[in-house]
């Protein structure tokens, strides 16, 4: 008996069926989406009601892999999945904010998207198919959505573009861009590249859309497979509206605030005086007209101040701290301002400012991955913290949020590019937000670019990076913002992040308000957000623009070689003797790890000396003798025929009698005793038995002959 309904479809190289009514049934909404043998369940689940006081949607994605997937059993010593990744976190920010903008705005029901990763195949990249699977339950739901939207990934290799790559495939690409949209438009990017143009940027995003449009087709068939579907839920969860008061704030406020917005200010002072105009409006007020109309009060003050602020920039021109469009804020940065750290760098631009620092470490400092799907381990890290104080704001610190984790992924694979892939260290970046009035990770991007040319990192180039902005005139008209503030990410419909070199772009994260966001609009951002981060770029080359030749002081020296793998047990020594013994004499760090047919070895130290130390006592372990060469030995034992002579740690060769010396010697004992140190010269290798014979003669000066 076949139970529930499928619907096949074609995506790039992959076939994707939508199967729903089978898993999951009591959920509002339920898929599985299958692409080979990788499936996901996307649930969703809504309130029947909002709750009292809500003016804004709750709506909660929550994205899982379970171990069991890949037939793998958890790490820890729970043996359970627990509290999710940075790259489940990750995923479930892009799912949300694809989904989000499309909710109605006045539908206020707590909501919850839940997509699991429940089969692998270990190749297909179950992030591209998270969204599809979270639209398409959606979409076969009772619950208000303006959908469907989709969402793929694009990668190019060797030139071509690829939707939906594999694992495999997407380690050879220089394009991991992940793009949603609607059948109409693009909702949101997200990704990193390997400084490519604008030009380029833009064919892969309209790329994307046209397998976009064929997943939001597919959905919409599934849809029509379930009966019911086209019935969406009614429902009533904003007050409802009152036309004269609205009216009524609009005529007493609007001239007023407009002023406010045109007179440039700074945050705090802005702030202030919208306040005052809104408390004015109120003092008039009876206790019970504001028990009554307060909220909305509040809601109409803020459409009427939205109005104001946008109309001030599509007429004319100008923003609320009195910049033009194309205008970038004061910037000022300094570098080695904290003594104690490997590299640190602030970089302040307007009123957000990012204090940075950089901690060069070994192998063993690497991040360790185990996820799932995703397992390895990390050498390049960058977190990102937004401490409360620095928006003016006294709130509990309850862990890191996923806000911050986005924004630190987003900066690492603006940055990550830029650090040679033979770089032994392993290199963490800490940006704290001290300030923050718009665009903090990329003042991120930029205070950690500087901080690891101030570290000695030997990176390729320099980055900076910018936050575009859009707002749109209902007549469509348009203006596109550079370095935007953060009232203009609230009150505006786009926030654009690109960060790049001098020759191309390295990450973007782009999410949009509006439905419809055109060509013309994007190519406007992009061309005009090339242009500022060119301006930032020259002004944070006027601070550092090379790295520094040296590390600091205090900062690890990490010397790599190659040893043959069968003498990397000779280095580790009985029970890790030898090269316990070798890191206390020397005070390094000494890591081995075995890659293909050698040993790498890894000799970490503060000290130059100590490091060389370290490094010549290994090279003596693993040294390979040569015929020819002469080596300060040590006598191991005598013989009545010669001595033993360990020329490197373990090896020993026959220092023969008649090497010795070049008169002739009766005792070996009357010229050698056992532990002395004695110049030898390596004058053969046995090829069969691979024994050794050495000379001390041949370094010696030879007797004249005596004549007659």
């Amino acid at each position: 008996m076949k139970i529930g309904k499928e619907h096949k479809f074609q995506t790039g190289s992959q076939e994707i069926i939508l199967e729903t009514g089978k898993l999951a049934k009591q959920a509002d909404g339920s898929v599985v989406v299958k692409a080979g043998d990788t499936y996901l369940l996307a649930t969703v689940v809504s309130a029947k009601e909002a709750n009292v006081g809500i003016d804004f949607l709750p709506l909660t994605v929550e994205y899982r892999e379970k171990f069991a997937s890949t037939g793998k059993f958890p790490g820890g010593f729970l043996k359970r999945e627990a509290r999710p990744t940075e790259d489940e976190i990750l995923t479930a920010r892009l799912i949300d904010r694809a989904l989000r903008p499309l909710f109605p705005k006045d539908y206020h029901a707590e909501t919850q998207v839940f997509v699991q990763l429940i089969s692998s195949d270990k190749e297909t990249m179950p992030d591209a198919l998270a969204c599809l699977a979270a639209s398409a339950a959606l979409a076969v739901s009772d619950i208000p959505f303006n959908g469907p939207v989709s969402e793929v990934r694009v990668a190019r290799i060797n030139g071509d573009l690829v939707i939906n790559p594999t694992k495999t495939e997407l380690e050879v690409s220089d394009i991991d861009m992940m793009i949603a949209g609607s059948a109409e438009s693009i909702v949101m990017v997200e990704g990193e590249m390997d400084e490519i143009s604008e030009q380029e940027m833009i064919e892969a995003i309209l790329f994307a859309h046209e397998a976009i449009k064929d997943q939001c087709k597919a959905i919409n068939e599934l849809a029509s497979m379930v009966e019911g579907v086209a019935e969406k839920r009614e429902y009533s969860h904003e007050e409802e509206g009152d036309e004269t008061l609205y009216n009524a704030i609009h005529q007493d406020c609007y001239n007023e605030l407009y002023e406010i917005a045109k007179s440039p200010s700074g945050k705090n002072e802005r702030s202030e005086r919208f306040a005052e105009v809104l408390e004015r409006y109120k003092a008039p007020l009876t206790e019970e007209e504001l028990e009554e109309k307060g909220s909305l009060i509040n809601t109409y003050f803020g459409k009427v101040k939205k109005e104001a602020v946008r109309n001030m920039a599509l007429k004319d021109g100008q923003r609320l701290d009195g910049r033009a469009t194309t205008e970038i804020r004061d910037i000022w940065s300094e570098v080695a301002y904290l003594p104690g750290t490997h590299g640190s760098a602030v970089f302040t631009r307007g009123e957000t400012q990012s204090l940075t620092t950089v901690t060069l470490g070994t192998k063993l400092d690497e991040q360790t991955l185990d996820g799932a799907f995703i397992s390895g381990s990390l050498k390049f890290l960058l977190h990102y913290n937004f401490p409360p104080f620095s928006t003016g704001e006294a709130r509990p610190m309850r862990g890191t949020s996923r806000r911050e984790i986005g924004h630190g992924n987003l900066a690492m694979r603006a940055l990550k590019r830029m650090i040679p892939a033979d770089f032994p260290y392993t290199v963490r970046v800490v940006s704290d937000i001290l300030e923050s009035n718009g665009s903090s990770s990329m003042a991120t991007v930029c205070a950690g670019s500087m901080a690891m040319m101030d570290a000695g990192i030997p990176v390729h180039k320099q980055v900076s990076g910018i936050a575009m902005g859009l707002i749109m005139g209902e007549d469509g008209n348009f203006a596109v913002l550079s370095d935007i503030l953060g009232d203009e990410d609230f009150l505006g419909d786009m926030d654009f992040k690109v960060a790049g070199t001098k020759d191309g772009i390295t990450a973007c994260q782009m999410d949009i308000k509006i439905q419809g966001l055109s060509e013309e609009i994007l190519r406007k951002a992009l061309e005009q957000s090339h242009d500022g981060r060119m301006h930032i770029l020259n002004k944070m080359n006027e601070t550092i623009s090379v790295p520094e030749e040296d590390f600091k002081p205090n900062a690890p020296r990490i010397h790599s070689m190659l040893i043959p793998k069968d003498l990397i047990g000779a280095v580790i020594g009985p029970g890790g003797k030898i090269i316990q013994e070798i890191q206390k004499e020397t005070n390094t760090t000494i890591v081995i790890e075995e890659i293909e047919n050698h040993g790498k070895v890894d000799v970490a130290a503060t000290s130059k000396e100590e490091m060389d130390l370290a490094v010549a006592r290994i090279k003596a372990i693993t040294a390979q003798p040569e015929v020819g060469e002469e080596y300060d030995g040590k006598v191991k034992a005598i013989a009545p025929y010669g001595a033993f002579v360990e020329i490197i740690p373990g090896k020993d060769g026959l220092l023969h009698i008649s090497e010795i010396d070049w008169k002739r010697i009766e005792n070996v004992a009357d010229i050698l005793k056992e532990g002395d140190q004695v110049k030898v010269k390596l004058i053969d290798i046995d090829k069969k038995t691979g024994k050794m014979k050495l000379s001390r003669k041949v370094l010696l000066p030879k007797p004249e002959k005596k004549e007659g």
